[in-house]
């Protein structure tokens, strides 16, 4: 909808920076037409940085910071090339179908929560589909299923925190499915994990790389959030990953690298000899507790371990319980595995509540945590352990965790239990079987 205001030209920090009774006085001035058409003119309210840049770029990169806006920027993008008659067909891509409901499309900044009332798309769940009045259709679709965008044609496509999507082929796919229109082009809006897909972008000559801090934005953030999340980060590297968007190098001192998790990723798995399912139990529960790590591993035929899935959550006993089982019965898992220094006989109790007579391991930690992740981080610096995929938040564990520096996490134990159960029989410590 275009503005139609001719007695003031203002931007929104100009408004911003008058005085309390000249800002009331503009307002009250407009009609209710005009007040309307300014609550949904976007360039208004936004920040210089939220614009798209100018030029003929082909991807749009929006590095920001958590809170930053980065939805919002994409999402009054794309509704600005549909109606305008820009884009008629449109792909929303995020880590899972779920993402892109919840996010792009029902989200607080979605599609449906911005929409100016005489140019409201119809979301229809079922087909995955937007409709604009004008007829202009956008689809949504889960990266983790990257055979879905093989064939849709599309003049331009939105994806959601591209540094967190398992496989690098739903982005080929996305890529092959921008050839239509005049100028097919796709934004991006992610936190910047420094993926081998983020850094070829940012090299990329025919991206425009926008973005900034969490900071930015922070008048606009829940307080919240500003207490939990800023908190967390504030002063540590992975804020200035989180909340500044730097792309980060290796950490010194960390066993893992990304070199090496790039090097060992896989898209196929062979045939498996054994699989398990491994769970590092929270010490604690409540809103402050770390998460529960469930790692998906396995042995194949030529003797190389693979990372099957991370299924990690920050749940209740019983719904890790749940998760884990869940697992064990998708993959037709030999057993569960679970360390249970911190939650004794507790980890049992909980599983068998929920399934009785489910193949399960309980294991003891005789030895240091450094002592045990040393061993299964040699194996993939041999090569021998490979990633289906990629799993952003345990990947960020492996090469942030610098022993003596802090606890190891979640994921990170979840994935050690899982590979030494596998492949280094005897470095787990005392394990007892309870079958």
């Amino acid at each position: 909808m275009d503005l139609q205001i001719s007695k003031i030209n203002l931007s929104a920090v100009s408004i911003a920076s008058l005085q309390p009774y000249q800002r009331k006085a503009f307002l009250e001035s407009l009609t209710h037409e005009e007040a309307q058409a300014l609550w949904y003119t976007w360039e208004f309210w936004a920040r210089p940085e939220q614009l798209a840049p100018a030029g003929s770029w082909h991807t749009w990169l929006i590095l920001a910071g958590r809170g930053w806006g980065k939805t919002r920027s994409g999402v009054e993008y794309v509704r600005g090339k549909v109606e305008r008659g820009e884009w008629r067909r449109v792909a929303l891509v995020a880590s899972t179908a779920a993402d892109a409901r919840d996010v792009i499309v029902e989200g607080e900044s979605g599609f449906l929560a911005t929409a100016p009332p005489n140019f409201r798309p119809v979301y229809e769940p079922s087909k995955r589909r937007l409709t604009w009045p004008n007829g202009a259709i956008a689809t949504t679709y889960g990266a983790e299923k990257p055979d879905t965008l093989r064939g849709p044609q599309h003049d331009g496509a939105l994806a959601d925190e591209l540094a967190k999507w398992r496989y690098e082929e739903a982005w080929d796919q996305l890529l092959l499915g921008l050839r239509l229109g005049e100028d097919p082009r796709v934004v991006v809006m992610t936190t910047p994990r420094p993926t081998k897909i983020i850094k070829d972008l940012f090299k990329d000559s025919t991206t425009a790389v926008s973005g900034g801090s969490t900071y930015q934005n922070v008048a606009n953030l829940a307080p919240a959030f500003a207490r939990k999340i800023i908190s967390k980060y504030q002063g540590t590297r992975l804020g200035r990953q989180e909340l500044y968007a730097e792309i980060l190098g290796d950490n010194p001192g960390a066993l893992w690298t990304r070199d090496t998790l790039e090097e060992n990723r896989v898209t196929r798995i062979p045939e498996m000899k054994r699989i398990v399912v491994a769970i590092d139990p929270a010490a604690t529960s409540g809103e402050d507790a770390d998460d529960t790590g469930i790692v998906v591993a396995g042995l194949g035929r030529d003797g190389h371990g693979y990372v099957l899935d991370d299924l990690s959550v920050h749940v209740s006993p019983n719904e890790w319980a749940k998760q884990a089982i869940s697992a064990y019965h998708k993959y037709q898992a030999d057993r569960i595995v679970a360390e249970i220094n911190n939650g004794g006989e507790m980890v049992e109790t909980t599983i068998r509540t929920v399934e009785r007579h489910i193949p399960y391991r309980a294991l003891h930690a005789s030895r240091g945590k450094q002592t045990r992740a040393e061993p299964v981080a040699a194996l993939y610096e041999q090569h021998r352990v490979h990633h289906l995929g990629m799993f952003s938040q345990l990947e960020d564990q492996l090469c942030e965790w610098v022993p003596g520096e802090a606890e190891s996490p979640d994921r990170l134990d979840a994935l050690v239990w899982a590979i030494t159960e596998l492949m280094l029989p005897g470095h787990s410590g005392k394990a007892a079987d309870l079958i």
